[in-house]
């Protein structure tokens, strides 16, 4: 997002965080409630459109708001989305992703509160391996066939993936994820609920890649070094290629620290070429 959505996303996040302060907030059904909106405004989008039009006053669209999802969902998601509603936003389906994005961190910070967000970011970076090693796996669950059978299906993967393996948070966000792709990739998807989760403990994400499994003394070097280095806590999810030969690789973000040996063979190679 860009210009006038990423402020208004930046100020709808603070509008969460204060909301879920109060313990007595259930986020979980928050998180469901946000989805369900999110879901309207994508496929309406004459809606989305009236709703961020710059030309329409803010409380016609808060009345706007009321009239569609008043008594659909609580108040604390109404307060939420009018407040979204009555700000500017750069494009239409802007909205609809910081709503999105919202709902995900309100399953994120469901699993803050009963201690599991660590396990529920480690189980999404574990899936998006399994995802991203399986080419029928992967066409599977990103089919966009919507008939009822063919999404029944895809439950039911997913039960059989994720059922009794993962926390109940993770099974929620990838569930959705694959219900509602919005055009994103599911490798993408994946990679934006790590960065949410890590960002919701103020930290990075390093995926780390390696040709034999790391000890825990080269996994607390790594992460301290890490740490120094980007001066913020980073956590490290951990990969094995035997590909890379040796060495490591370290991905944040769109930075890469490439240290593996093929790597190092393949600048060999580039020389003896030139």
């Amino acid at each position: 997002m860009n210009g006038a959505s990423r402020d208004a996303l930046a100020a709808a996040r603070e509008r969460l965080d204060a909301l879920t302060d109060n313990t007595s907030v259930d986020a979980a059904k928050l998180a469901d409630e946000l989805a369900a909106v999110t879901a309207l405004l994508d496929r309406e989008v004459s809606l989305r459109r009236v709703l961020t039009d710059p030309a329409q006053s803010g409380d016609a669209k808060a009345a706007l708001v009321g009239q569609v999802f008043g008594g659909q969902v609580g108040g604390e998601t109404v307060d939420l989305v009018t407040g979204m509603a009555r700000a500017r936003w750069s494009r239409s389906r802007d909205l609809v992703d910081a709503i999105e994005q919202l709902a995900d961190i309100a399953d994120l910070i469901a699993a803050e509160r009963d201690g599991t967000l660590d396990d529920a970011e480690d189980e999404i970076f574990r899936f998006s391996r399994i995802v991203a090693s399986s080419t029928e796996l992967r066409a599977a669950l990103s089919a966009k066939i919507g008939t009822p059978a063919h999404r029944n299906a895809q439950r039911e993967l997913l039960a059989r993936l994720l059922g009794g393996r993962a926390r109940p948070v993770t099974e929620r966000l990838v569930a959705r994820l694959v219900a509602q792709p919005r055009g994103r990739s599911l490798e993408s998807g994946l990679e934006a609920l790590s960065r949410l989760a890590a960002d919701r403990r103020n930290r990075s994400v390093a995926v780390v890649t390696s040709a034999v499994p790391l000890s825990d003394g080269q996994r607390e070097r790594l992460g301290a070094a890490l740490t120094r280095l980007y001066g913020r806590q980073v956590h490290l999810n951990l990969d094995v290629d035997p590909s890379v030969l040796g060495g490591i690789m370290v991905r944040i973000g769109d930075e890469v620290i490439n240290g593996t040996v093929g790597d190092r063979l393949e600048e060999v190679e580039r020389r003896m070429a030139g």
